[in-house]
């Protein structure tokens, strides 16, 4: 079975999500301005802001009006291994 294709958004929002995990953008750490992130990924505007949204919903980052968007959290940790009964 072949996986469905991601969303641009969903690529964008696991990109920080990942640069969060690695310490890259550590907890307090402000994500560049929107139209900055159109240039550094290469996405429109609207892939920007639907991906800053999914971060939020992550519990990663938080918004605040005319402050900017900000590092509050760090992803959880996946277990990819199979739930077994015991």
């Amino acid at each position: 079975m072949t996986e469905l294709p991601r969303y641009e958004y969903v690529k964008l929002a696991d990109a920080i999500a990942t640069d969060i995990a690695s310490g890259k953008l550590p907890q307090g750490a402000a994500l560049p301005g929107e139209r900055a992130m159109t240039d550094l990924y290469s996405v429109s505007i609207g892939t920007v802001r639907r991906a800053v949204v999914e971060l939020r919903k992550r519990g990663l980052v938080a918004t605040l009006p005319a402050k900017g968007t900000y590092v509050i959290g760090m992803p959880e940790p996946t277990d990819d291994r199979p739930k077994t009964s015991e």
